[in-house]
């Protein structure tokens, strides 16, 4: 089994190492540059070897392979980075047969940049089939959407899908090495399968109590299945998530997921464009009424469109039923208090007490970079759209964000 990481930012660094330092040697971890220049300059500044600094220890971990995608006219082709080669060489280099990689990729932990990620997946299509596993780490919502819309059309050959809540901190220090700054967790489940095989059996397994019921590995598949050769990939990623307790890794059902992420965005869609409109760090918000007022109604908004949302997909859900059931006998459930607008504010104020934080999106708005706004508070806007649930405050945020970035820092009194 391999497994592939693309997008060697923080997260995609932090990922790349406990998979390398966890799992067996037998099982490869390959890390995915898009260009000989790239590969060439990590090379150059951590020779295969990633670090990780936790409260001022540094642990570093070697091992891993590397491929290029850039350097070949085959859409999806990997090429064997070749570290003998200089800077120089590597702009007329033309790699050998054997270095030229055309084989299926089985796993991808995907933690490239959201804007980028459609992309370097579209590159990526050749070598992914309904056997390959991917996974996205990002913490914005709609990605998974636009990837099936645009890339993965076909259900009978899209891969099978798992999406993944990251709450750890970490922040890059340099190529290869990244500081762990806040311990959280890793929560994942597998996104349901187009060929309708239940990967959450054991939930509704009525031969057992309540409290005995686990997600089990052989409700993806076991040896014997005659399915096996097309879900082993998908067994053995969730198997290898599931082994990085450091990160504090946790299969859950893919609905349990779907609240976290939508928990996590709307931290994000509140703390990002407060703190790119503002320049300021994390912790200086929410002491003054207008941060504050802000605050409550995008938590407000937020929490209409999750009502209306899940209120549909119980409908959708419903109407799917065998006509000999009554939906009247089938139990409901409600919608989650954790959703609530009251809820979520709290947690956007856990969130901003990590007072030393620095947004991504202030990142990118000081350093001229694209910001993933459409991912956050346009995510919101665009499902509001959808349900019939006006969303003006989201929809100013992202005006404002995209005015914001229209002004370079140099023209900025």
């Amino acid at each position: 089994m391999g497994f592939y990481v693309l997008g060697l930012g923080a997260v995609g660094t932090l990922i790349a190492y406990h998979l390398r330092a966890t799992l067996p040697p037998s099982q490869s971890v390959t890390l995915i540059h898009k260009s000989y220049k790239n590969a060439w300059a990590a090379h150059r500044r951590c020779r295969g070897v990633l670090s990780v600094e936790t409260s001022g220890v540094i642990q570093k971990c070697g091992g891993f392979q590397v491929e290029v995608l850039e350097k070949h006219d085959r859409p999806g082709t990997g090429v064997v980075f070749n570290p003998s080669l200089s800077r120089e060489q590597t702009s007329n280099y033309i790699p050998t047969p054997d270095a030229i990689h055309t084989d299926p990729i089985e796993a991808v932990f995907v933690t490239a940049r959201m804007i980028k990620t459609t992309e370097l997946l579209s590159q990526l299509l050749p070598r992914l089939n309904a056997n390959s596993t991917v996974v996205l780490f990002q913490n914005g919502m709609g990605i998974f959407e636009e990837l099936v819309q645009q890339v993965f059309r076909n259900p009978e050959t899209r891969p099978n899908f798992i999406l993944a809540s990251n709450t750890n901190g970490a922040w890059l220090k340099g190529t290869g090495h990244v500081v762990y700054a806040n311990h959280g967790s890793l929560e994942f489940g597998i996104v349901s399968d187009p060929r309708r095989r239940d990967f959450e059996a054991s939930l509704t397994d009525e031969t057992k109590p309540k409290y005995e019921r686990h997600l089990s590995l052989d409700d993806i598949t076991r040896p014997g299945d005659p399915s096996y050769d097309q879900y082993r990939g998908l067994r053995d990623t969730v198997a290898a998530l599931n082994s990085l307790d450091a990160l504090g890794a946790k299969w859950s059902p893919i609905a349990d997921v779907q609240n976290a992420m939508r928990r996590r965005l709307v931290v994000d869609a509140v703390i990002e464009p407060l703190t790119a409109l503002m320049g300021c760090r994390n912790g200086a918000l929410f002491r003054d009424r207008g941060s504050v007022n802000i605050l409550q109604h995008v938590c407000k908004e937020a929490s209409e469109v999750f009502r209306a949302q899940l209120e549909k997909d119980t409908e959708s859900w419903l109407d799917a039923l065998d006509p000999d059931v009554d939906p009247r006998q089938v139990p409901v459930e409600r919608m989650p208090s954790e959703l609530e607008a009251e809820h979520l504010s709290e947690e956007v104020r856990r969130a901003a007490r990590r007072r030393g934080n620095i947004s991504t999106m202030l990142f990118d708005i000081t350093h001229g970079r694209p910001t993933e706004i459409q991912y956050l508070n346009g995510y919101l806007v665009g499902l509001g759209k959808q349900l019939g649930i006006p969303t003006p405050v989201n929809m100013t945020l992202c005006n404002l964000v995209h005015m914001r970035r229209a002004v370079p820092e140099e023209r900025r009194l």
